[in-house]
C-alpha cells in the first residue's frame, strides 16, 4: 500500500458522503486505502460509509477526542507509506492526488505537503498557505493590510504570486496535508496538547524543526467549503478557539513569556480594532456593510473578552 487517505468525521455526514463520492470518482493510478474516524457523532456516517463506501475502513471513536488525536488514531491503522489527511468538507478535484503524489515523490527532504484549496464559489482560500504564528503577524493580520501588502512574510503567502508549480512555504492548512508515513512518526505525529485548531501547524513546525521542507503544490486542487464560513455570522468559540490554540502554539515554540505577550498584544489590538469599527461604522451602514460590521465588532469583542480571561457566552 503507497497511500493510506485518512478522514475525520464529526457531524458532517453529508459533507463525507460528497468527500468519499469525489475521491471514487478519480481515476487514482496510486494504490491506496480509504480510512474515515468518526469523532463520537454517530451521525449516520457509519451506516453511509457501510452502505455506499464499503472498501472504507470506518473507525469508530467513542469519545470526541479532537482534530489531532483523531489523525492519529487513523495513522495507527493506515498501511500506507504515504498518509494524506484530508477534511470531511472537501471535495477532490479531477486528477489533483495523483499530480500531489507525483509532485511529492519528486521533493527534496519533504515534510508536509498541501495543495491549492479553493472555496465553494471557486475562489481561492488563502489560507491554504501560512506563515507560522508570530506576535506580530498575529497583531497585524487584517484584510486591509493583507491587500495592500499580499507579499509581505507576514502572510506566507508568496507562493501564490511567484508563478512556481511547487513552492516551500512555512505551513499549510489541515485541510488537505500529505506526508511520509515514517517522517509522520518521527516528529510525534500530531500534538495531543490541541484539541481544536493548530495542530496543523504545529505539525509543520515540528516538520521543519526536524530538517523537513513543507510545500505548496499549486496544480492540485481541492474544494474546502470550510471556507465559506466565513459569510456566515462568527462562531464565539472558534474565534477563542483559534487564538487559544495560537498561544499554546507560541508557548511551545517561543516560551512562556512570549505567548503572554501574544495575549496581551492582542487584546490591546482588539480594543484599537474596536475603537477604529465604531468611527466607521456610519460608513459601512451606508453602504449596506452592517452586517459585516457585525459579524467584525463581535469577534473582537470575544477576542478581547478572552484577553481579559473573561468567560464568553456562546
Amino acid at each position: 500500500m503507497y497511500l493510506s487517505i485518512i478522514i475525520i468525521n464529526w457531524n458532517s455526514v453529508e459533507y463525507l458522503r460528497k468527500c468519499l463520492s469525489s475521491i471514487y470518482s478519480q481515476s487514482i493510478s496510486i494504490e491506496h486505502e480509504i480510512i474515515v474516524v468518526d469523532n463520537a457523532s454517530y451521525d449516520g456516517s457509519f451506516e453511509i460509509t457501510k452502505n455506499e463506501f464499503p472498501a472504507v475502513q470506518f473507525i469508530q471513536s467513542k469519545d470526541n477526542i479532537g482534530f489531532g488525536r483523531a489523525n492519529n488514531l487513523g495513522a495507527t491503522y493506515a498501511q500506507g507509506a504515504v498518509l494524506l489527511f484530508l477534511n470531511p468538507d472537501t471535495e477532490i478535484q479531477s486528477g489533483a492526488i495523483n499530480h500531489l503524489y507525483s509532485q511529492f515523490l519528486t521533493l527534496p527532504s519533504p515534510g508536509v505537503v498541501g495543495c491549492r484549496l479553493i472555496n465553494s464559489d471557486g475562489s481561492l482560500q488563502t489560507s491554504c498557505v501560512q506563515s507560522l504564528p508570530t506576535v506580530m503577524n498575529q497583531a497585524l493580520d487584517a484584510e486591509v493590510l493583507r491587500r495592500l501588502f499580499p507579499r509581505s512574510r507576514l502572510w506566507g503567502i508568496v507562493a501564490f504570486y511567484d508563478g512556481n508549480a511547487v513552492t516551500e512555504v512555512e505551513a499549510l492548512s489541515g485541510a488537505c496535508m500529505m506526508i511520509r508515513r515514517e517522517v509522520f512518526d518521527s516528529i510525534g505525529g500530531f500534538s495531543s496538547d490541541y484539541f481544536m485548531y493548530g495542530e496543523d501547524l504545529d505539525l509543520c513546525y515540528k516538520a521543519r524543526k526536524a530538517g523537513y521542507l513543507n510545500y505548496y503544490v499549486d496544480k492540485a486542487t481541492v474544494v474546502h467549503h470550510g471556507g465559506g464560513s466565513s459569510k456566515k455570522a462568527p462562531s464565539g468559540l472558534s474565534i477563542v478557539m483559534m487564538r487559544k490554540s495560537v498561544k499554546i502554539f507560541l508557548r511551545k515554540s517561543h516560551g512562556v513569556f512570549y505567548s503572554e505577550c501574544y495575549g496581551l498584544v492582542l487584546t490591546v489590538a482588539s480594543v484599537i480594532r474596536m475603537a477604529i469599527l465604531v468611527i466607521i461604522y456610519p460608513t459601512m451602514a451606508l453602504s449596506g456593510k452592517k452586517t459585516e460590521w457585525n459579524n467584525s465588532i463581535r469577534k473582537w469583542s470575544y477576542i478581547f473578552r478572552w484577553g481579559l480571561g473573561v468567560s464568553n457566552d456562546y
